[in-house]
């Protein structure tokens, strides 16, 4: 019940972080898991592994409710989304794939290098010079990368589609509800494939699908759904600059105690 709880807290909060940034929480909810996975002595060699499948099944259900809400204000850009939705599937597919063949700490580190670059992402102001979309096979290019890295930290693609709208001229606001809606196929590709590389491992404990963890997904969505609605709500109300300086900060000092824990280990 206590882990039901924690897991519970953590979804909420990744739920608001998902709908107010549109970075479909595995920011919050993967190092949450690896801590406390590591806490309830998992094997090291599957517990990053479990943390991003169950982050991207957990995103799934996020993802709905974040994108309702932001259709609804009308905010979702459908067709740019679908130039790079093919692109999403492909780079997803193969992200999966890329974390199965990694080892946990290997995996545990590049994620806290990724958390590093994210928050240094958030913390650059916008260009100045703003480049235009690119054309089709552009779109599509860009939307493997984001897959690709999406899926293999477990995340909904927000923290590098939401830059690469902003950088290419889109409004932050539409920006935020197009990659919302990107992090959905992102996060079915993405669950599908930790399932099924995970299939089968011996390492796993009970009431795993591969390296989805059920207990955690369900702890998680049961706050991440309601919660990543009022964030888009929020979204669209509050000038989020502070908080998202503040949000930076905590996850650059996240990413480094995971990296430097990973080496430490690994060593």
């Amino acid at each position: 019940m206590t882990l039901l709880l924690i897991y519970a807290a953590v979804g909420a909060l990744a739920g608001l972080i998902a709908g107010l940034f549109g970075l479909g929480g595995g920011v919050i909810m993967v190092p949450a898991m690896i801590y406390t996975f590591s806490a309830l002595g998992m094997p090291t060699d599957v517990l990053t592994h479990m943390a991003v499948g169950t982050s991207l099944m957990a995103i799934v259900v996020t993802s709905i409710s974040s994108v309702r809400t932001h259709h609804s204000k009308g905010a979702v850009d459908w067709p740019l989304a679908m130039t790079i939705v093919p692109g999403i599937l492909i780079g997803s597919w193969l992200g999966g794939k890329t974390a199965a063949a990694m080892a946990g700490l290997h995996l545990q580190m590049a994620f806290g290098g990724f958390a590093i670059f994210v928050a240094i992402l958030m913390l650059r102001p916008a260009p100045a010079d703003r480049a235009s979309l690119p054309g089709r096979p552009g779109r599509v290019l860009a939307g493997g990368i984001i897959g690709w890295a999406s899926a293999l930290f477990g995340i909904g693609g927000g923290s590098l589609s939401v830059p690469f709208f902003s950088f290419c001229g889109v409004v932050m606001q539409r920006a935020v509800a197009t990659s919302a809606a990107l992090g959905l196929p992102i996060a079915i590709v993405g669950a599908a494939t930790f399932m099924w590389q995970g299939w089968g491992q011996a390492a796993l404990p009970e009431w795993t699908t591969g390296y989805v963890y059920w207990p955690a997904f369900l702890g998680m969505v049961v706050c991440s759904a309601p919660m990543a609605k009022v964030g888009a709500q929020l979204a669209h109300r509050l000038p989020a600059a502070l908080l998202k300086r503040g949000f930076a900060v905590f996850l650059m000092l996240v990413g480094a105690q995971l990296l430097v824990s990973g080496m430490i280990k690994a060593g």
